[in-house]
């Protein structure tokens, strides 16, 4: 009797739960009436509601720009987007374009510009090229002089210019122009748009040998910024110069004091008119420092006319320092 009893309370529990469980299931969710369909908790936003309108809306107006962008080594890479921002396309650089074209056109409604009348600052175009480049040589590109001097990005570069043969081999320039980013100019002739005074020097005797095409301004600086001083691509001034004047690097059992502290103490690396880059003629660039002769001669000839104007490396041949048993003299 008490087994009959038991079967019965547990048929009437399950027989219970399966009641609750079903109307569970027919009750609506909350503000919805019977009979509609849940929408999803999130539903994608529709192409509409994006202030993007996507490259092949811009293309329709800006034909010619596309044509010209296609074949820039940008226009290759975004035509196989491997980003976000490279499957944006033009807006990518020029910001969502539904304003532009809901207005019609008109130069205005573009958000960044980068033409020479364009209302954006330097550092809202350069916002724009720094989303994709911000890093190898560019990372110090915050702080560094020509970022606080407000250069914007297409000051020195194109964009929208395919690398044509013509401009890359043009031989009035030094180096060829194969940066991914067309320069507007070749090297030096870009660098030198701004920094006239070395236009100068590079015109002089005794120059780096720019014209030749065997150095360009990025052999020793990086115009994107770098943590050393006057933006060199070494650390210090030495080791700038010593990366190509490796005989000169010592370490020498005899080191002349000028020429480890800094080689520009002696020379001007740019150019000048006196031999070897010095930047004043023998034997004034050793007076600076050796005021008075301690050659062990006559007092007639002690600081005289003779004395001064004899090359003091035509003894002192070893300058930059030696391992020569004769010690500090630096003879040979």
């Amino acid at each position: 009797m008490g087994h009959r009893s038991r079967t019965i309370a547990l048929l009437a529990i399950i027989f219970g739960i399966a009641l609750l469980y079903s109307a569970l299931a027919a009750t609506p969710p909350a503000g919805q009436s019977t009979g509609q369909k849940a929408a999803p908790a999130s539903a994608p936003a529709s192409a509409q509601d994006s202030d993007y309108v996507g490259q092949e809306t811009c293309v329709t107006c800006h034909d010619e720009q596309g044509k010209h962008f296609a074949n820039t080594p940008m226009g290759k890479a975004f035509s196989h987007p491997k980003t976000a921002a490279e499957k944006l396309g033009c807006e990518a650089c020029h910001g969502p374009g539904k304003g532009h074209v809901e207005a019609g056109g008109g130069k205005e409604t573009i958000p960044v510009r980068f033409t020479k009348d364009s209302k954006n600052s330097a550092e809202e175009k350069n916002s724009a090229c720094l989303t994709c480049h911000e890093r190898g040589n560019r990372l110090f590109w915050p702080g560094s002089s020509h970022e606080s001097r407000n250069i914007a990005c297409v000051d020195c570069h194109v964009g929208h210019t395919p690398q044509t043969k013509k401009l890359t081999s043009d031989s009035r320039f030094s180096a060829p122009l194969t940066d991914v980013h067309s320069l507007k100019q070749g090297q030096p002739e870009l660098c030198l748009t701004c920094h006239q005074m070395r236009r100068a020097q590079l015109q002089r005797s005794s120059h780096m040998p720019y014209r030749e095409g065997k150095v360009t301004c990025t052999s020793c600086h990086n115009p994107h910024g770098t943590p050393n001083p006057k933006q060199l691509i070494q650390a210090t001034t030495n080791e700038n110069c010593l990366s190509c004047h490796t005989e000169r690097r010592g370490p020498f059992l005899w080191e002349h004091p000028p020429v480890m502290e800094n080689c520009a103490n002696c020379h001007e690396p740019h150019g000048t008119n006196n031999p070897q880059l010095l930047k004043v003629r023998m034997p004034r660039v050793c007076d600076t420092c050796h005021v008075s002769s301690r050659h062990p001669t006559t007092p007639t000839l002690l600081n005289s006319v003779r004395d001064f104007n004899r090359g003091c490396t035509n003894c002192h041949s070893a300058i930059h320092g030696s391992n020569h048993p004769s010690g500090a003299t630096f003879l040979r």
